[in-house]
């Protein structure tokens, strides 16, 4: 027994110093890149002509799009008025009517293009509630050292910083080497069928981006647990789509005589064992990726069990599970989102129907989650019927390769001592129609956010600092000199 005893002893000790030495080992490399000299600019006429866009109505919503075309028709014609050089320099085509695609001719063609990506649609502001917004929402204006208006931070910033770049970049005598698109769409927040039709036209003409970057990830504080300073997210993948209606057929009658189960008690019944058996907790590619950068950074005993997921695994999920915004990286999720039944008090209905949004996880798929629903219902009264605009989830881009890394050097340049980190993202963005024409697909946002800006994405009082949009500008311009550029003089030598 004490020869047992001391084996096992001698294996614990052994493993212990295998962990302790992993965890010393797992540190993150420093930094070698310089940061950018900062680029003068004028914020303050920046912040006014982004002021300006915000102004524009360009909403989506259950509106024919004739009744909102001329607020997109509006949109166009400001951004060709407000960025004459750009909009000289190069092509600018619509598609799908009013999504807008600009080709910025390389001086070398064999190069593979790069794709700056943005949206100008806005969601609308809830019925009632404008007089809650410090500033009138479509008012666009600057105060306090804000840009307060609807689209400040989803998602006009990306689309007026990428043009304030091209237009700075133009007037300086800036020449891509290689051809850079824009690609702006114009009804992201209602499916994305001008980025879809913008991708198809691309793929038409044997398009082959070096790398996509779309809205995604920015950079932020406090938002991740454990990690103290600034970190910028890049969505290297995002999740799946899928909308259930759920639909309980009865007899109906009077409510004086309710049967042992009426259609809503079925419905709620159902939606009760899908809230109550949430999809299973697991690390994907994406989210192991993440785990591995930040995790130099934490605490020791955290920075352990990141170090030693091989043995740890298990406990990192489930701790990083335990919060709801950790548990929506970690699994397919499962939200009742609207619920419809009856028409007056003392009549049972004859149908229920209740809508289950599912936000799917890489590895998962439309077919397989629709059936886990069924089989966890296990209710043959309860149909289900799948709405429109399913889709799977992206392909994993790679957080090693040489376009991710010039990503990660631009945001070391401009956000100097922010942690940058791969990151699976939840919700949907245009940048998913464009897994078939490129490999590198990133989804991030250069702007600053803190913890209490979240309530602001698709909430009251959004707004962005002027800083902050600023520093977006300057990131565009070193991505495009970075990643595409040569400098012609006066004199006209390269």
């Amino acid at each position: 027994m004490r020869k047992v005893l001391a084996l096992l002893g001698l294996v614990a000790l052994v493993l212990t110093g295998v962990l302790v030495v992993r965890t010393l080992r797992f540190t993150a490399p420093e930094s070698q890149v310089v940061p950018a000299q900062r680029l003068a600019l004028d914020e303050r006429q920046m912040a006014e002509r982004f002021a300006q866009a915000l102004r524009i109505r360009t909403i989506s919503d259950n509106r024919a799009l004739e009744e909102r075309a001329p607020h997109l028709t509006a949109f166009h014609e400001y951004l060709a008025t407000t960025f004459p050089l750009a909009h000289t320099a190069l092509t600018r085509e619509p598609v799908e009517e009013f999504s807008l695609l600009y080709t910025w001719p390389g001086m070398n063609p064999t190069l593979p293009p790069v794709v700056l990506m943005g949206h100008f649609d806005v969601v609308p502001v809830d019925e009632g509630t404008d007089d809650r917004w410090t500033h009138p929402p479509f008012a666009g204006v600057v105060a306090d050292g804000f840009i307060w208006g609807r689209g400040a931070i989803d998602d006009k910033v990306n689309v007026l910083g990428i043009l304030e770049a091209v237009e700075s970049l133009v007037g300086s005598g800036f020449v891509p080497e290689r051809t850079v698109y824009l690609a702006f769409g114009h009804d992201e927040e209602v499916g994305g069928a001008g980025a879809a039709a913008i991708a198809r036209l691309l793929e038409a003409r044997g398009v082959n981006p070096l790398y996509v970057l779309d809205e995604g990830g920015a950079v932020s504080e406090g938002l991740v647990q454990g990690v103290s300073g600034p970190i910028a997210l890049i969505g290297i993948a995002e999740k799946g789509y899928l909308s259930l209606e759920l639909a309980v057929e009865s007899t109906g009658g009077h409510s004086s005589i309710p049967p042992g189960e009426t259609a809503i008690g079925i419905l709620s019944r159902a939606i009760v064992r899908l809230e109550g058996r949430p999809f299973p907790l697991g690390l994907t590619d994406a989210t192991r990726h993440m785990l591995l950068t930040i995790g130099p950074t934490l605490p020791f005993v955290q920075r352990l069990a990141m170090a030693n997921l091989w043995l740890f695994e298990p406990l990192v999920v489930r701790g990083f599970g335990a919060d709801m915004r950790g548990a929506a990286m970690l699994r397919t999720t499962t939200a009742p989102t609207i619920l419809r039944a009856g028409t007056k008090d003392n009549v049972l209905p004859i149908r229920a129907t209740a809508v289950v949004n599912l936000r799917i996880l890489p590895g998962d798929d439309v077919a397989g989650v629709t059936e886990s629903v069924r089989q966890t219902i296990d209710d043959s009264r309860v149909t289900l019927r799948a709405l429109a605009d399913a889709w799977e989830p992206s392909p994993i881009s790679d957080p090693e390769g040489p376009a991710y890394a010039e990503i990660e050097r631009t945001i070391h340049q401009i956000f100097a001592g922010a942690l940058v980190a791969p990151y699976l993202v939840g919700g949907g963005t245009d940048a998913r129609y464009y897994a078939g024409l490129s490999s590198n697909v990133f989804r991030f946002t250069p702007m600053r956010i803190g913890r209490g800006d979240l309530a602001r994405f698709h909430g009251t009082d959004e707004r962005l600092s002027v800083e902050s949009y600023a520093d977006a500008v300057r990131f565009y311009v070193q991505l495009l000199e970075n990643t595409t550029g040569i400098q012609i003089t006066a004199a006209g030598s390269q």
